[in-house]
């Protein structure tokens, strides 16, 4: 017998869990993706793409696939799928997981201005900071627009619909993970004057801040939404012992 698990990815660690689920021969796992990214890498089992329309429609998919546990491996930031997550598997009596890895510190010589969301941190930007390198996805770069004194390098999975707004805005398309030779190539060469990011953690998108604090670059860091209710993991490793444990499985 195996056990249907229903992950919800956006964040490398789902791709990761899928993979290690997929050699399991106790589990069986269904990777859902929102759909937002045009193209996305390839994932270990079943797949499927789309919305579930709000709490009460992931609760009906998740009754009517016989789901058995629901793995959140959204982004660390869409706290609003995450909230359904958790209020879905609450209504269809399932065991519900959130996998979330720990978020980025200021290590000694980085000097980053830490701020709520983005329109604080396209006023946070200092003055003069021309290229500032924008590393928070397609939808969120609108309030940047409102800073027609910066220049803007932004480096985004798949192009935005509509950046007529900006006075300066240049788009590089590319997928991570990436790594510090790559990075400090593209800030040396664009010859980067501040960063801005959302606070993700992670390996795969470190580099860049890797390459700000040796460049002595400014950082202005968003920080993460507060951490969803119930139960959380940081790692999939801690995820599938989760699993393990909920199922008595081994």
């Amino acid at each position: 017998m195996s056990f249907r698990i229903l992950i919800l990815g956006g964040s490398s660690e789902g791709f990761q869990l899928a993979r290690q689920l997929e050699d399991s021969e106790k589990f069986e796992p269904l990777t859902s993706f929102a759909g937002v990214t045009k193209t996305r890498r390839p994932v270990a089992g079943a797949s499927r793409v789309g919305g579930f329309g709000g709490a009460e429609g992931l609760r009906d998919f998740i009754q009517k696939e016989n789901i058995a546990a629901l793995l959140d491996a959204t982004h660390p930031f869409a706290s609003i799928m995450k909230h359904n997550a958790q209020s879905a598997a609450q209504m269809a009596n399932i065991p519900c997981l959130h996998v979330l890895r720990p978020e980025w510190r200021p290590r000694e010589g980085e000097e980053w201005i830490t701020v709520r969301d983005m329109d604080e941190a396209a006023r946070a930007i200092p003055q003069g900071a021309s290229p500032t390198f924008l590393t928070v996805g397609r939808t969120e770069l609108a309030p940047f627009a409102r800073r027609r004194d910066i220049v803007f390098l932004a480096r985004v999975i798949d192009a935005p619909q509509n950046t007529a707004d900006f006075a300066h805005l240049e788009l590089v398309l590319a997928r991570g993970p990436f790594d510090v030779k790559t990075d400090m190539a593209l800030f040396k060469s664009r010859k980067i004057a501040c960063l801005v990011s959302k606070n993700s953690g992670g390996e795969s998108a470190a580099s860049k801040l890797v390459c700000a604090r040796r460049l002595g670059i400014p950082v202005v860091m968003v920080n993460r939404p507060a951490p969803p209710e119930g139960e959380i993991a940081e790692t999939p490793a801690q995820a599938v012992n989760w699993l393990e444990a909920r199922f008595n499985v081994s």
